[in-house]
């Protein structure tokens, strides 16, 4: 039963797939350029736009395009104007088929059966018989002045016999108009002839116009230049004596301003070098101050480094001896329990040599944790020479410092009366001698340290034996 329905359904289908291909042949379809004619035992029928079903053996169909057709209109003999002179006329048409069902079978009455050669060869036969009259009923100079008139009339006079095709006439236009005796080359010359007169004439009369309005500016050039003299040599005249007098009182304003002008240079120059020593003198002091508080922040700076130095070395040095005897210690009790264990199963001369070597290594390790000590302690001493060897090295910068603020100064002005037996530059150089000397004096009150208890420290750890302070210290 199953399979039975399966056949049934399968049936089916292929019927409907083959119904629907013979359908799909029996469809056609016009475009929107082109027109279907549809002819049998329905009779004929336009279809245009949309498609319809063909049957087949009693029914047949054929196309019509609905395109514009564009062909030259150019008949090879010559013809004759209304005033009897051969030309020559080519032209464009531009023909379609009307829209309309009628003209659609009119034309298909027609043209169905024919090429589009053909069908164009029908069509220029009668827009050239149409163009021969039309061409005999006007001048040469309407063909050639008003071609788009010649296009209307052509268009209305061809429109019955066009249409009676089921065409129409889009457009006509008139593309070139020759003859053999040169008749419309020879139109134009007394056109040329008159306008080139009428500008011989006019140019002649322009440049007497111009003659005559030169010859005027020329004189009333000449009378007002004769004016402009003359009031120029009095408007020269009045100037020079008022050049002389403004030149006169510009002398003695001169004079004026160039006393009062030196003598408030001489009293600028005198304040500006008082005021110049002064705000040197506040820049020094200023200097001196910022030097101060500088070197104090730095001496700040140092002595932590120096506490954090002797932690370190406390730290590293102390603790590792100590961590170091401990160890040895230890290793020396471990070993020497180790040969005390194995020692009970030996002879007595054999324990007794163990006993030895416990005894010297132990005595190893105290020295060496001795040795420990010696080092941590020329290290500190180290620290309190590392403070002197850096408060020499900087002295250099703080005289250095100090005097640095005369760099930078311009001009320097020395007055000395001599009273005291140094006047000048030596002067000067004795006042710095006196700066420097005040540097130590300026460390102590700065760190709070006396340079000779520094320095007598320096001297007693020389003074240990193989200079053990000083070495270490350098290491």
């Amino acid at each position: 039963m199953t399979n039975t329905v399966i056949v049934v359904v399968g049936l089916g289908l292929l019927a409907l797939i083959l119904l629907m291909g013979m359908l799909a042949k029996m469809f056609r379809k016009a475009g929107p350029n082109e027109a279907l004619i549809v002819y049998g035992f329905r009779g004929p029928r336009v279809i245009k736009g949309h498609g319809t079903v063909i049957f087949p053996m009693v029914e047949t169909c054929r196309e019509l395009s609905l395109e514009l057709m564009s062909f030259d209109v150019a008949p090879q003999q010559d013809l004759y104007t209304k005033q009897g002179v051969a030309v020559t006329v080519e032209a464009v048409a531009q023909i379609k088929v009307r829209s309309d069902q009628e003209s659609i079978l009119t034309a298909a009455e027609q043209f169905l059966s024919k090429s589009p050669q053909q069908r164009e060869g029908l069509i220029r036969l009668v827009m050239e018989g149409h163009l021969r009259g039309i061409i005999g009923q006007l001048t040469v100079e309407q063909i050639v002045k008003e071609p788009e008139m010649v296009g209307d009339r052509m268009r209305a006079t061809c429109a019955d016999d066009i249409s009676k095709m089921g065409l129409e006439v889009v457009s006509f236009t008139i593309k070139e108009v020759r003859d053999k005796n040169e008749y419309i080359t020879n139109m134009g010359r007394p056109d040329i002839v008159r306008i080139k007169r009428d500008a011989d004439v006019a140019a002649a009369e322009a440049e007497r116009d111009t003659a005559i309005r030169r010859a005027n500016a020329l004189r009333e050039s000449a009378v007002a230049k004769a004016a402009a003299d003359q009031e120029r040599v009095l408007a020269e005249t009045l100037s020079l004596a008022k050049q002389a007098e403004a030149q006169r009182d510009l002398d003695i304003q001169k004079a004026q301003f160039t006393e009062q002008s030196r003598r408030q240079e001489a009293q600028a120059d005198k304040a500006y070098e008082i005021q110049t020593n002064i705000m040197q003198q506040q820049v020094t002091a200023e200097q001196v101050k910022i030097q101060q508080i500088e070197k104090e922040q730095q001496i700040k700076v140092q002595e932590a480094e120096i506490l954090r130095h002797e932690k370190e070395l406390i730290s590293t040095v102390l603790k590792g001896a100590e961590i170091e005897r401990q160890r040895i210690e230890t290793l020396a009790a471990a070993e020497k329990m180790r040969l005390a264990t194995e020692a009970e199963g030996r002879s007595s001369a054999i324990r007794t040599q163990g006993e030895a070597e416990a005894a010297v290594i132990f005595q190893k390790g105290e020295a060496e944790a001795k040795a420990m000590n010696v080092k941590a302690e020329a290290y500190q001493d180290w620290n309190q020479a590392a403070v002197v060897d850096r408060l020499i090295t900087n002295m250099a910068d703080v005289v250095r410092a100090m005097a640095e603020p005369l760099s930078k100064v311009d001009k320097i002005t020395i007055v000395s009366t001599g009273a005291d037996g140094a006047s000048g530059v030596n002067k000067l150089t004795g006042d710095f001698t006196k700066i420097a000397a005040q540097v130590p004096a300026l460390f102590e009150a700065l760190s709070g340290m006396n340079m000779s208890e520094l320095m007598s420290n320096v001297k007693t750890m020389r003074s240990r034996p193989n200079g053990s302070g000083t070495v270490e210290g350098k290491q």
